[in-house]
């Protein structure tokens, strides 16, 4: 009997394992794909096994780009994106309609009692690679950020768009 919860195949799994070099903790089911099939983005449960409080909903396991991720964090890309979070009033309101709407997807899962989303939202960049996964989970317009770095992805490395499916 199928509870709602999708299903994650042996094989993802062990896709997930590999991409990782562990197997994954919470998962819950995968959240976008690349071109080929193979999981970009996983969707975790809001506490892991042990019952650790675990709020980053959606992780980013495709090692490409957990690589694009760091390198844009450590060109000082999160710097910048926190910057016109005090200039853009538009990408600040987008930005804090990212961070409500996550909340409001995990608590529907299990609320953890705060309202510490992930990434550093609303007020902070803080983890790109947790933009770049939300973005990839939900589509184009779910998080700016991670749109953004997304549209940078495919330009400076073209070669990995397969990866984005979109």
């Amino acid at each position: 009997m199928n509870s709602g919860v999708p299903t994650v195949s042996d094989a993802d799994r062990e896709c997930i394992r590999q991409q990782l070099g562990r197997p994954p903790r919470g998962l819950r089911a995968i959240a976008a794909r690349d071109a080929a099939g193979e999981p970009t983005v996983v969707q975790t449960w809001p506490r892991l096994e042990d019952g650790t409080p675990f709020p980053t909903l959606y992780y980013l396991t495709a090692p490409q780009l957990v690589a694009h991720a760091s390198t844009f964090e450590a060109e000082g890309l999160m710097r910048e994106m926190a910057e016109r979070l005090t200039t853009d009033p538009d990408v600040a309101e987008r930005y804090r309609h990212a961070h409500e709407s996550y909340l409001a997807e995990r608590d529907a899962l299990e609320s953890l009692g705060t309202q510490v989303s992930a990434g550093g939202m609303p007020d902070r960049v803080k983890c790109l690679h947790v933009h770049i996964a939300h973005a990839l989970a939900k589509g184009p317009g779910a998080n700016p950020f991670g749109d953004e770095a997304i549209d940078l992805i495919a330009e400076r490395w073209p070669e990995h768009r397969y990866l984005l499916n979109r």
